[in-house]
């Protein structure tokens, strides 16, 4: 780790830190809630010290990357915004990609958007969701799932932030990475967020103390609200991707994703993915990876099988 290289970059009126390490052709790796850089740290080493420049950066709201004050600063347009400033700030042309859960979000985005800045996608977690134009994303989570979606619950500005204060940083961060539920995490009105944070947690034999520590050291210092803003901002970002409606995302992909995932039991998820419609949406799907028995966070939790696929297929290009 200490081989790790750290650097700050003005991207985009804001200060983003950026983490670094090995030379060759550059893999830009976007991290999710509640995660930070730290999350790609397995791959990191394992693709650098094969032939590649692994480059994983704390994403707007995050760590030491700044955090903006107002929701509306947290579309997936700025972020794609702050990536496409990043790769010019590292005077990068193209890159490979690889996002998971949020930033597989902002992966699918920046391929829509700049398709012309990525040579290959290895998306993880969070399968392509083409734009529905008749209803924005929350108003569906609401209508499909119900209010106490999480998704919806978190919308309160505020709201999920005085709820976690309710703990220690280091157990809503063990708490997120250590759920294996595969059904629709729910939070009924009435019930304060805070109450999924009260049972007991044995962390599991890919996650130490010390990673949990470290996370927590950095969301101490910044809070909750940066990434919690990606969720309150999914409607303004909905409403701006319009001219984006029905378009096909048109890099090489290669999707994965553990079959405990919560994000693979989304209503229509499975069903997406096998019946042809990713594809269709995806023409340049090249494979679909599901793990068995392997949860959310796969790329701490399964890390070199992950760190295995991802070096595969990018070797390809």
């Amino acid at each position: 780790m200490e081989q790790i290289v750290h650097r700050n970059f003005a991207v985009n009126g804001i200060n983003m830190h950026v983490a670094e390490i090995g030379e060759g052709p550059a893999v830009l790796f976007l991290h999710g809630f509640p995660e930070l850089w730290y999350s790609w740290r397995h791959q990191m080493l394992y693709l650098s010290s094969r032939g590649y420049r692994a480059i994983a950066p704390d994403l707007r709201g995050y760590g030491d990357t700044d955090v903006p004050s107002s929701v509306t600063d947290y579309t997936s347009h700025h972020i794609v915004g702050d990536l496409v400033a990043l790769l010019d700030a590292l005077s990068l042309e193209k890159v490979f990609l690889v996002g998971h859960d949020w930033g597989a979000i902002i992966a699918w985005s920046f391929c829509l958007f700049r398709p012309d800045r990525i040579k290959a996608l290895v998306n993880t977690s969070v399968a392509f969701q083409p734009r529905n134009p008749s209803i924005p994303p929350i108003q569906l989570f609401k209508a499909v799932l119900g209010d106490g979606f999480y998704m919806c619950r978190f919308q309160e500005p505020g709201g999920a932030e005085a709820a976690f204060a309710t703990t220690e940083t280091a157990k809503v961060i063990s708490t997120f990475l250590s759920t294996r539920s595969t059904t629709s995490l729910n939070i009924p009105k009435g019930i304060e967020i805070g109450a999924m944070f009260k049972a007991p947690i044995t962390l599991p034999s890919w996650l130490t103390e010390e990673d949990v520590n470290y996370y927590a050291s950095k969301f101490d210092k910044t809070g909750f609200t940066g990434g919690l803003n990606y969720y309150r901002a999914m409607d303004l970002s909905w409403e701006l991707s319009a001219p984006w409606t029905g378009s096909q995302v048109k890099v090489p992909v290669k999707f994965i994703v553990g079959d405990m995932d919560l994000a693979y039991h989304f209503p229509g998820v499975k069903e997406y993915i096998d019946n042809g419609g990713f594809k269709e949406d995806v023409p340049y799907l090249q494979e679909v990876i599901v793990m068995e028995g392997v949860a959310h966070f796969l790329n701490q939790e399964k890390p070199e099988e992950l760190s295995r696929h991802i070096y595969d297929f990018f070797n390809k290009f």
